[in-house]
């Protein structure tokens, strides 16, 4: 158990992921610096959690409870906000292979759960991996999908992967650890609130070589998705919808505005993956 690993466990417990100024100085200095640099008073924060924290005790719990704690690949390196350390369960070697971040509504509509369910078995017949976020509705069709074709899959929690958030989807997540990956920024026992959602949805876009947007109202986390996987200069598809639903418009918002290209099928999808 290396020292700059031990620090890492340290400023990952205690501050909360997606602070582009933590996360930075992380990121170009290293954690063991970090933390010197707290000890001398050399930042303006209040820096009292970090240093009451323990991080050979972050590790030793993070082990016990029989999850793995990573320190983040260059994948996530665009973004502003990279994170500073992952707890994960299940196959971490998905982490940097071929995938699709496939998002979208919570309440979807039969067109839309059949559309990500049939669009992510068809990735994974083809060896990609499909990353969702573990939501009801839009995700949890994607990561069914995956997992009935045999395929690959990884979900992106937005709370500690000992925290099961939907409950309903307890068991999918179980599925998930067998043969896929669950993989969290946030410590164990940390609770899904809203504004960890919108959070974690980078690391979502980060993960795959695009984003899909299967069915978004006009204002929806899942438009956040594609904006944070534009800005990383990934792949943003939108599959189109009837004009008349609610559901659609997102969709029809992104493909209007240029941010993302029409997607009517795998093959369409394939063809602008490789583009």
């Amino acid at each position: 158990m290396s020292a700059e690993l031990i620090a890492r466990a340290q400023l990952f417990a205690s501050i909360e992921p997606g602070l582009t100024f933590w996360s930075s100085e992380v990121f170009e200095n290293g954690a063991e610096a970090v933390l010197e640099k707290c000890r001398a008073g050399q930042y303006k924060y209040d820096v009292t959690d970090i240093l009451a924290t323990n991080g050979e005790a972050v590790l030793e719990r993070i082990e016990k409870a029989g999850y793995q704690f990573l320190t983040p690949s260059e994948i996530f390196e665009e973004l502003p906000a990279p994170p500073i350390g992952l707890i994960a369960s299940g196959n971490i070697d998905l982490i940097g292979k071929r995938a699709i971040s496939i998002v979208g509504t919570r309440n979807p509509t039969q067109y839309g759960i059949k559309v990500a369910s049939e669009m992510a078995a068809n990735f994974v017949d083809r060896e990609w991996v499909v990353v969702s976020g573990g939501a009801y509705g839009i995700d949890s069709a994607a990561h069914k999908g995956a997992l009935v074709a045999e395929g690959e899959t990884i979900a992106v929690l937005a709370s500690g992967l000992d925290v099961i958030y939907p409950a309903g989807n307890a068991r999918l997540f179980a599925e998930i650890a067998e043969s896929g990956l669950l993989l969290s920024e946030y410590m164990l026992g940390t609770k899904a609130l809203p504004h960890r959602f919108l959070n974690r949805n980078r690391l979502i876009a980060a993960l795959g070589n695009g984003t899909l947007v299967v069915e978004a109202a006009f204002r929806s986390g899942a438009l956040r998705t594609a904006t944070d996987a534009q800005n990383l200069n990934r792949v943003v598809m939108a599959i189109p919808g009837p004009i008349n639903s609610p559901l659609s418009e997102g969709c029809h918002r992104l493909i209007g505005e240029g941010a993302a290209v029409i997607c009517t099928g795998i093959n369409d999808a394939l063809e602008l993956m490789r583009s």
